[in-house]
């Protein structure tokens, strides 16, 4: 194992250490076989639970905070006070169905169902480009009305592919020092899911996805020259999409300079308001509700500058809590993910882990950009941020993880999986 991926694996743990004597921590101690703990015997991982649910709820009541006031604008004046809450709740409830009938299926069988799945992602991501099937918004075509509701492919397409990614890699165990062999077929498969997403566009689902199968591969094995290989053609080509596109190019330079009186009133604007509120909030912020950015000033305040009035109405104090609730969060699902890996589950050990490089790689990414650290991107902050297609496929892969660590633990009390 090479420096990159020793670093990697001691704080994450990698596919690629399958075979080696890694420690199964159980609690505060760790076991190589010893008998089982009380913390063992546990079916589930309360304490993942637990912050799954408080940032679930955070963000219920922070979806209703910033769309309080909407009725006051003419454009949602036929909408009641409660219109987004209300949604939004059912869409948790949808949710939490379906993570409880995943968390019923065994990663067996994720693991057969996953090529289908992607495949049916990708028919879906094309049937979203067909006239009078996909829903234009602000001109981005990227989600299939169903009549009471819409639904965005690319949400369940993060998903597929960290199913697909990680049976791909217990299928190419072998190969994994075979460039051509281990890597183009798997390269291939996210190019063509990122042509139909580029043209909705989204270019975020694009990148998360990217990142998704660049670090399944890496936990899998990939020799890491490879994995830099890929990572440098990866970053080109995002370059050059910018390049080329004056949309893109246009928001970069507007958030090289937000300030200036063309950038500030333009491409410019959702950054410039985003960091107004975030200063308004200043150490403690300025209470529940009390927000004034939200108030038809700041665009998407629900959904992808949700941070920003999390920020002006709880301050850094706020933002430094979440920003360690999603660290943990992410750090705790990778860790299960090792658990998979060292009880020989790599398939399991790779899905919980690449959920873990997800939603820890969006929700940075979202921060970043309501923080002005990075250029706007349209991602949403997982968990938190309004719309029902994210919610239900961010609480269905948490319930994947859950069943992953409910296997581990049947395993570590002797019994099967």
């Amino acid at each position: 194992m090479n420096t990159a991926q020793a670093l990697w694996s001691r704080w994450f743990g990698s596919a690629a250490a399958a075979n080696e004597a890694l420690p199964v921590r159980l609690g505060r101690r760790a076991s190589y076989g010893a008998a089982p703990s009380s913390s063992q015997n546990q079916t589930l991982d309360h304490a993942l639970l637990a912050v799954v649910l408080l940032l679930v709820v955070w963000g219920t009541v922070m979806v209703y905070s910033a769309t309080i006031a909407m009725p006051d604008n003419p454009r949602f004046a036929h909408y009641a006070h409660n219109y987004f809450l209300v949604r939004h709740l059912a869409a948790i409830a949808v949710a939490v169905t379906a993570a409880m009938i995943a968390f019923q299926v065994p990663l067996q069988s994720w693991e057969r169902i996953a090529p289908l799945l992607f495949v049916a992602c990708l028919v879906l991501l094309l049937a979203v480009l067909l006239p009078f099937v996909g829903k234009g918004v602000n001109g981005a075509k990227r989600w299939i009305n169903l009549g009471v509701t819409t639904f965005q492919p690319s949400e369940l397409a993060k998903f597929s592919t960290v199913l697909y990614a990680a049976g791909y890699m217990v299928r190419k165990i072998e190969l994994k020092e075979d460039f051509i062999r281990a890597v183009w077929p798997m390269a291939a498969a996210v190019a063509i899911m990122g042509t139909l997403l580029l043209a909705e566009p989204d270019m975020g689902a694009f990148m998360v996805i990217a990142v998704i199968a660049m670090g399944i591969l890496f936990l899998g094995g990939v020799n890491a020259r490879m994995f830099f290989l890929i990572s440098g053609v990866l970053v080109a080509a995002f370059a050059l999409m910018i390049a080329f596109n004056d949309y893109r190019r246009a928001r970069i330079f507007a958030y090289l300079d937000p300030w200036s009186e063309h950038n500030a009133l333009g491409k410019g604007y959702q950054l410039t308001h985003s960091l107004i509120a975030i200063g308004r909030g200043e150490i403690f912020g300025v209470g529940l509700g009390g927000s004034v950015e939200k108030l038809h000033w700041l665009p998407e305040a629900h959904t992808d500058f949700l941070l920003a009035v999390i920020g002006e109405e709880f301050g850094l104090v706020g933002v430094l809590l979440l920003l360690g609730l999603f660290l943990w969060l992410a750090r705790r699902v990778m860790h299960i993910g090792r658990q998979a890996v060292a009880l020989d589950r790599v398939f399991a050990g790779l899905v919980a882990q690449g959920v873990g490089i997800w939603l820890g790689f969006q929700a940075f990414i979202n921060m970043g950009v309501n923080l002005g650290a990075l250029p706007t991107k349209g991602l949403t902050l997982p968990l938190m941020s309004y719309g029902g297609s994210a919610i239900l496929v961010n609480l269905v892969a948490l319930a994947v993880v859950l069943r992953v660590d409910f296997e581990n633990r049947q395993l570590m009390q002797g019994g099967r999986a």
